[in-house]
């Protein structure tokens, strides 16, 4: 099994709104596309970075629907992100696999 993690750094003032929106409309959008199996919202409690930092982990059956979801999902996805927080976040993606 995959893991496709995405590690947010957002704003304090921004943080609030963010998290309603990722779990009221983009993580529905993500979990819609049928890629994924489940997912997990996390808050970091030790982060070295100002703001807030959260991870946001979506587990997938194998690499192939992770290469679908970055080639015909994920770019329409990002850009929603960047619509409405735009220069209020920073974030890192990862994939990795569960052993």
């Amino acid at each position: 099994m995959l893991v496709y993690n995405v590690t947010v750094i957002i704003e304090e003032s921004s943080a609030e709104e963010w998290l309603k929106w990722m779990n009221e409309t983009h993580i529905p959008a993500v979990m819609a596309t049928g890629k994924f199996i489940d997912h997990r919202v996390l808050k970091v409690l030790d982060s070295p970075n100002e703001g807030k930092t959260f991870c946001i982990q979506y587990n997938l059956k194998n690499m192939d629907d992770y290469l679908i979801y970055q080639k015909d999902f994920a770019p329409t996805l990002q850009t929603e992100s960047m619509k409405y927080f735009k220069d209020k976040f920073v974030a890192y993606r990862t994939l990795m696999q569960k052993i």
